[in-house]
């Protein structure tokens, strides 16, 4: 019975990979945009470092396991030197509240510059991304900035075959063929925003890359394919402390069916948070989250699954620590994060 089951998750894994070569699934992206938009690369004032880990479908051996360090920093002296109640919105205390969007300028033009290294393990099948980020940050209007960004670098794939139960060890899906595989990756963002919303459309994993575990053509159908993917959020005010933030994320990677996540967050006086997310077909989610001091924040989310694999999934965690380096305006939270 286990090896039928490893057998089948092997199976599904081959066939998401043969169809779309997909990125890691995250629930908190909202607190880390650049993970789906490079354009992001540089938007706040200090040297913006995130780390996070997913476990997802835990209970389900095999399941994929996700961790991801990444770094943003701004260049441009009228940004990083800048005034600082400009660059606060006069209200570093509270970044999320409605006096910081009341006094809010656009942030002066700066160049940002970013990196991401990501692991991701499901069954047999390792990949780990590493890019390179920039980002053009530009004032359209005295409040809202426009930013266009490039992610380029490189994409591993490993088999590990010790993992596989074979009834033939010379199967010619796998036999004299590569285990271990580099392949270049390239992505391109737009982001729009001001204090109190955002928009944003990202082209990811653009150069279609053949990936294959063997030299017989008949199973190298395998590839990777690019993936579109649009979002946008907003503040709702409830009182000067107490915001309201939804925000929306729509994926188009073909042949698969469009996705979307929607999401929610309360946030009080940029102190902590709770939110909810949904995401259609897979999971519904509970996510909080602590804005310790200047230096650093973290929260954690919970994903209970509504696909067929409820019932051998306990859930999914994720847990994302977040640290602002040379954070000069000591502000308690990231002003531009929804």
């Amino acid at each position: 019975m286990k090896r039928i089951l490893l057998l089948l998750f092997i199976s599904v894994l081959t066939f998401q990979i043969a169809s779309a070569q997909q990125k890691p699934q995250y629930t908190q992206y909202v607190l880390n945009n650049m993970l789906i938009n490079p354009a992001v690369t540089g938007i706040e004032n200090y040297f913006d470092v995130k780390t996070g880990y997913r476990s997802q479908w835990t209970g389900l051996q095999g399941a994929p396991v996700t961790s991801y360090i990444t770094g943003s920093v701004p260049f441009g002296s009228d940004f990083v030197e800048g005034d600082a109640a400009a660059l606060s919105g006069g209200n570093q205390d509270n970044p999320y509240g409605r006096l910081y969007s009341q006094t809010y300028q656009a942030a002066a033009p700066h160049h940002g510059l970013g990196f991401m290294m990501i692991s991701d393990q499901a069954g047999p099948i390792s990949t780990t991304n590493i890019d390179l980020t920039y980002a053009y940050h530009l004032g359209i209007s005295s409040t809202f900035n426009l930013a266009l960004g490039v992610e380029a670098g490189y994409n591993h794939t490993s088999l590990n075959t010790s993992e596989l139960v074979l009834e033939n060890p010379l199967d010619p899906a796998i036999a004299n063929g590569s285990n271990s595989q580099w392949k270049p990756d390239l992505g391109i963002g737009l982001w729009g925003y001001s204090s109190n919303y955002y928009i944003g459309i990202s082209a990811l994993q653009l150069l279609s890359q053949n990936m294959y575990f063997s030299t017989n053509n008949n199973y190298s159908q395998a590839k990777t394919v690019p993936q579109f993917l649009f979002t946008g959020g907003v503040k709702f005010f409830l009182n000067d402390d107490v915001t309201l933030m939804p925000s929306a994320l729509v994926k188009f990677i073909s042949p698969l069916p469009v996705t979307y996540d929607i999401n929610a967050k309360l946030a009080f006086r940029s102190r902590f948070w709770i939110g909810a997310s949904y995401r259609n077909g897979d999971a519904v989610a509970g996510m909080f989250g602590l804005n310790i001091s200047s230096l650093i924040n973290i929260s954690y989310s919970y994903d209970y699954t509504t696909s067929a694999l409820r019932t051998v999934s306990n859930g999914t965690h994720e847990i994302v620590i977040g640290i602002m380096l040379n954070n000069r305006d000591h502000i308690v939270a990231p002003a531009h994060s929804f």
